[in-house]
This record gives structure tokens, sequence and C-alpha cells, in this order.
């Protein structure tokens, strides 16, 4: 355990995927053809978090989703990534534009699709419903399940690991 909450250390970037991470997979479409997501809130307040103490988030997703472009706009993400079948070239890109080192970065993914990042990245995370393949290539599996809290959870875990979180609930109790 010492050894993962070393690698989060050193986080400095959090990517993730949308749908089967922030969501949970599952995507309804309406009678005009478009997609409907939700979000969980404590999702959000964790992508806050980060943010409060420094440490930017970004999306990479295969699918192009206007809702999801609405939702990390409000969350103040910073790298917003849709449409991208491909995730690995945008990682570099990311990686390129914001100088860090795969060390300093951490990704949290689900599918096939993530899987050349999550074994590139410093801090590799899923969820519990994740194939057994992507399980096997991260640092941290989340107890809770994707679109039901899992961003958060990691999102304590990073903040925890760096000896922030005291700080963030701190100022939550009013001191």
């Amino acid at each position: 355990m010492q050894n993962i909450i070393n690698k989060a250390k050193s986080v400095k970037l959090l990517l993730l995927d949308v749908d089967g991470i922030l969501t949970n997979g599952i995507i309804y479409y309406n009678h005009e053809g478009a997609d409907r997501k939700g979000f969980h809130v404590h999702d959000g307040l964790g992508i806050k978090l980060l943010h409060d103490q420094q440490i930017k988030t970004g999306l990479i997703s295969a699918k192009h989703s206007h809702g999801v472009e609405q939702r990390a706009k409000e969350l103040g993400i910073t790298y917003i990534h849709l449409g991208h079948t491909d995730k690995l070239p945008v990682y570099e890109e990311i990686k390129k534009l914001t100088e860090l080192t795969d060390q300093e970065i951490a990704y949290m993914g689900d599918d096939l699709p993530d899987l050349a990042i999550l074994r590139r990245v410093g801090f590799a995370i899923t969820v519990p419903q994740a194939p057994a393949i992507i399980q096997e290539h991260v640092d941290l599996v989340t107890t809770k399940k994707a679109g039901k809290g899992a961003v958060r959870e990691a999102c304590e875990f990073i903040l925890k690991a760096q000896g922030r979180f005291d700080d963030v609930l701190s100022s939550y109790l009013g001191g």
C-alpha cells in the first residue's frame, strides 16, 4: 500500500475517462438521438477539491457529448478532449503541453481504450466493474462504483497521500 501512496504523492494532474468513470456507463438516447448522462455531485466536488489544491484535471473520452462538455466547463476542468477513440496521442499532447512527466499524471479509466494510458501514467485508477484485464494494470481499484462517487474516492486518495486532505477538510469545518 505504501508504494501506491507514494505514486499518488507525485500527482499534479488527474485525467479521466467519462463513460464508466464519471458516469455509470449507461447511455440514454432521446427520440432525437441525443445522449443523456448523469453525474454524481460527490464526484464534482472531488474535482473541485483537487483544483483548490492546484491539481489540474482533464477528460479524454472516445465519445463527444455536449452535456459532458457543459459539465466539464461547470467544474472548471482544464483539459477537455472529447471524441477521441485513440486516446494515447491526446495524452501525449496534454503531457507535452503541461510539461509533466508520466509519474506526475494520474489516469482513471475502465476499458480497453484506456489501457495504453493506464499502463503509462504514474498512478493508474479504475472502478470495481472494470474488466479484469483493466484491474490487472492499475494501482488502485476504487470501492465506489462508476458514476456513484468513484472519482471523489480517487480525488480524496490523492489528497490524503499528499497530506492535503486535512487542510481541505478544515476549510469545511470552519477553521
